[in-house]
């Protein structure tokens, strides 16, 4: 996402590298690339026209600041503009007082609106918050068992009466049971249609009249641009919604609906969804948003996914035998599972920050190239993983391990050098200076040598990573080192 939107604006930054200062000459041409990157994202007219006449007006006015180049100094207002744009910070979903809390989905058909509703379900209950979520789209094929299919996956319980019953009435039944059985939050699973109709408008009155939710949230494909604003603008009149969730933001949404949503509508954005997995929900923060667009990444939602998955008990012990240099296939391979349990390689790979410039190409050899590398070390005998020396002396245990794998004796010889390297560099290295060894992925035929923005999972954590419950248990710890 949101690729050729960053292109565009670096060419911005073109315009102004090698001026003293910004002017009212120079920056004309740098504001017509921004201009030009916008429209060309979708993004809404009146937007577009209002942020621009925005940073010109901060741009020229802004103080010169001594050591920093005008290129640099225009990107930090474009950026900051960019999170005025989208909203300035990230609004939580709300929790009342009451018990329980109850939110309402609503959208379009097809938005990827009773996905999100089980994606937000396993959020709050990775927060620790019971749900139960509620069927009342009793109009789509299947909508029903779609929604209890997800609930079984995601181990959060579904209430529905069938297709034949009243959607006021399965919603009011359903916050009833809710309060019955101490349920924290109810998310209550509308009907959508193809397109906005009284029908559909009536009926989610209706609910919302009788179940009176604490949030209102419609989930928006960001596919359809700018267009989304529109959307959201006219739920929001006829129905009155709280935020918005945006969906399919892995795709080849050129960022319109993310830039237009809050200005147009008034409606923030709470939550985006970045895959087709359950797990694929992250909270929307405009300054780590914008960060993306302009090239910069995004450390804090790493590090996140990373906290997530690793156990703080496991990360000291891993620590411990990288500096004795007892390191192994099985650690090595358990590090490749972690990192594909955070997500796609590609996904991981641009929150680092310098690392969007990585072309699919190489981010699709690189994936090819571990899994080469986890084919290679199930191959291997457990005492093999152990011992990694038994394989440097061995030409005919190397050779079963290629035959099992499918590879060539000199893939796996390879792998072999490479990881016995490997392991040396990260003994030599200091506690908590694990910042990434050159040759990593290149040694290991993904992109190339020094280029590469982690190695598979061990890279960038210290003993205070933690996943959320042994954080909670050890407060004291601060979670992760360098990245």
């Amino acid at each position: 996402m949101f690729e050729a939107l960053a292109d565009r604006l670096e060419g911005a930054w073109k315009k102004l590298r090698g001026q003293d200062k910004i002017s009212q000459s120079n920056i004309q041409d740098a504001l017509r690339e921004v201009r030009r990157a916008l429209l060309e994202a979708d993004v809404n007219l009146q937007v577009v026209k209002d942020f621009v006449t925005e940073v010109e007006t901060k741009a020229l006015g802004a103080e010169v600041i001594t050591g920093v180049r005008p290129d640099q100094q225009f990107i930090k207002i474009v950026h900051d503009e960019l999170v005025q744009v989208m909203g300035q910070e990230n609004v939580p979903l709300a929790q009342a007082d009451h018990s329980p809390t109850v939110v309402l989905m609503a959208g379009l058909q097809g938005t990827g609106k009773t996905t999100a509703t089980a994606k937000l379900a396993l959020h709050l209950r990775k927060l620790e918050r019971s749900c139960l979520m509620v069927a009342t789209d009793v109009y789509r094929p299947a909508a029903i068992d779609q929604l209890i299919t997800l609930g079984k996956q995601i181990d959060v319980p579904v209430f529905e009466l069938g297709s034949d019953a009243d959607p006021v009435e399965i919603a009011r039944q359903g916050v009833e049971r809710a309060k019955a059985e101490g349920v924290d939050t109810v998310i209550i699973d509308t009907a959508g249609r193809l397109q906005i109709d009284q029908d559909m408008m009536a009926e989610l009155a209706r609910i919302k009249e009788t179940v009176q939710p604490d949030e209102t949230l419609l989930v928006v494909d960001s596919m359809t641009g700018q267009e989304a604003a529109n959307l959201t603008r006219t739920f929001h009149e006829k129905i009155g919604i709280t935020g918005a969730i945006l969906t399919k933001l892995d795709g080849d949404s050129r960022g319109g609906a993310a830039l237009s949503v809050r200005h147009i509508s008034g409606a923030p954005i709470k939550f985006v969804g970045v895959g087709e997995k359950v797990e694929a929900l992250q909270p929307f923060y405009p300054d780590r948003m914008a960060s993306r667009i302009l090239g910069m990444g995004d450390v804090l939602t790493l590090v996140e996914k990373a906290q997530e998955e690793i156990d703080l008990a496991d990360a000291e012990k891993m620590q411990e035998k990288i500096l004795s240099a007892n390191f192994d296939f099985t650690d090595f391979l358990k590090q490749m599972r972690l990192l594909k349990n955070m997500g796609s390689l590609g996904g991981i790979i641009k929150l680092i920050p310098g690392m969007n410039k990585l072309t699919d190409d190489q981010l699709k050899h690189g994936e090819t190239q571990l899994k080469r590398c986890e084919a290679m070390i199930n191959s291997m005998t457990r005492q093999e993983r152990q011992n990694p020396d038994l394989l440097a002396s061995s030409p005919s245990r190397r050779r079963r391990i290629a035959s099992g794998a499918g590879y060539k004796e000199t893939d796996v010889s390879k792998l072999v050098s490479d990881f016995q390297r490997m392991r040396n560099m990260m003994q030599q290295m200091g506690q908590g200076q694990f910042a990434g060894m050159p040759g990593m992925f290149g040694g290991m035929g993904g992109p190339a040598a020094g280029n590469s923005p982690a190695a598979p999972g061990w890279r960038g954590y210290n003993s205070g990573a933690g996943s959320k419950k042994k954080q909670k248990k050890d407060k004291k710890k601060k979670g992760f080192g360098t990245l």
